[in-house]
C-alpha cells in the first residue's frame, strides 16, 4: 500500500511541476531566440588557407597513355589496373549531393549523374562490366587525403587541378570545363561580385573556391560547409547571401531551386581532372587512354547530353593536354 501512495504522490508531483498556476505567464529569458537550423560543420567566417610560394606548372597537363588499351580483365601483370582487376572492384571517391553529377535518383535510389557514369566507363574499361565500381561518398575536404592515403583508387568529384594539388596528388587530362560564378536569390537583383560588398558569400570547405572569394574586393565573407548543397541551404534560409563555386555545379543547384539564378562573370578558371594516387603513373596513362578512347567515339558527348546539355548548352569534350 506504501509504493501505492508513494508512486501516486509522484504522479501528482510530477504533474503539478509541468503546470504554473491558472493564468500565470512564465518569464521568457532575454537571450531566447528562434534559431533556424544550419547543416552540421558550418564554418562561417571560413577558415581561408594561407598562400605559400605557388609553383608554377601547366595544371592541364597529364601524362600521356602508352601504346593501345589493354582489353578488359587483361591488365598488364604487376600493375595497378592488374591489382584493381583481381580486387574485383574499383573504389572511386564521388559527390552524392550533387545534382547531375553525383546523386541519389530518388526514382530508383541509385547514384546516377555525369561523373557516375564517368566512373562506369573507367569500371568498363577495366573489367568489361561498368558495375564493377564500388562508389565511396566524400567530401570536398576528403579528396586529397582518401588519394595520399589510398583509400580510394581515384576521385570522380570536380577536383579543379592545380600546381598546388600536382604535388600531393596526380591528375588526368581535363574531362570538362569550368569557371567561378555566383548563385543567388532572384529577388535579391545581386549580378556580380561588387554587389556582394561586406556580404556572406558559400563554397565548400578545402576548395579552391573559398581562396577565389577571399581575393574578390569588397571585403566578402567567406562561408564554408561540407558540401555545395548545404550552401544551397544557407541560401534559402537567408543565412548567406550567394553561393560561388563552378559554374556547372551551380546549374545543378538553380535546377533545384527556380528561385535562385546563375550570374556574375567567371572569376576563375577551373579545369577538372580525375584524381589519382601520385605513385600510380601507369594507372593515370591507362585513364588517360580511356578518356582518349571516349573523346574519339562518342562516349563523352553522350554522357554530357545525357545530363548537361539542357542546363549547360552543347559543348565538345576538352581537348587532352600531355607533358613533354
Amino acid at each position: 500500500m506504501r509504493s501505492r501512495i508513494t508512486a501516486g504522490a509522484l504522479v501528482v508531483a510530477l504533474l503539478t511541476a509541468g503546470c504554473g498556476a491558472p493564468g500565470e505567464v512564465r518569464p521568457v529569458p532575454a537571450d531566447a531566440t528562434a534559431r533556424v537550423p544550419r547543416p552540421l560543420n558550418v564554418q562561417d567566417p571560413a577558415d581561408v588557407p594561407s598562400k605559400g610560394p605557388v609553383p608554377t606548372c601547366d595544371p592541364r597537363a597529364s601524362l600521356r597513355p602508352r601504346g593501345a588499351l589493354p582489353k578488359p580483365g587483361a591488365m598488364p601483370a604487376g600493375s595497378t589496373m592488374a591489382t584493381i582487376v583481381a580486387n574485383g572492384r574499383l573504389v572511386v571517391g564521388i559527390d552524392q549531393n550533387a545534382y547531375l553529377f553525383g546523386f541519389r535518383d530518388p526514382a530508383t535510389g541509385e547514384l546516377a549523374g555525369f561523373e557516375i557514369d564517368m566512373a562506369r566507363e573507367m569500371a568498363r574499361a577495366l573489367f568489361g562490366d561498368p558495375g564493377r565500381v564500388q562508389f565511396r561518398a566524400i567530401t570536398t575536404a576528403d579528396r586529397i587525403p582518401v588519394l595520399e592515403n589510398h583509400q580510394v583508387d581515384m576521385v570522380i568529384r570536380t577536383m579543379t587541378m592545380t600546381c598546388e594539388r600536382w604535388q600531393q596528388v596526380s591528375f588526368s587530362t581535363e574531362y570538362i570545363a569550368s569557371r567561378q560564378r555566383l548563385l543567388v536569390r532572384k529577388a535579391d537583383k545581386i549580378r556580380d561580385f561588387p554587389d556582394l560588398a561586406g556580404k556572406k558569400v558559400c563554397a565548400t570547405r578545402g576548395s579552391t573556391s573559398i581562396v577565389t572569394i577571399d581575393e574578390q574586393p569588397g571585403d566578402l565573407i567567406p562561408v564554408s560547409t561540407d558540401s555545395t548543397l548545404d550552401c544551397l541551404v544557407l541560401l534559402q534560409q537567408h543565412q548567406v547571401d550567394a553561393v560561388s563555386t563552378i559554374d556547372i555545379l551551380l546549374a545543378g543547384l538553380a535546377a533545384q531551386d527556380p528561385a535562385t539564378e546563375v550570374v556574375g562573370k567567371p572569376v576563375s578558371d577551373e579545369p577538372a581532372g580525375i584524381g589519382i594516387p601520385k605513385d600510380k603513373p601507369d594507372m593515370v596513362r591507362f585513364v588517360n587512354g580511356v578518356l582518349d578512347r571516349m573523346r574519339a567515339d562518342g562516349t563523352w558527348t553522350r554522357v554530357y547530353d545525357r545530363w548537361l546539355r539542357d542546363r549547360l548548352g552543347p559543348a565538345d569534350p576538352p581537348v587532352a593536354v600531355y607533358q613533354r
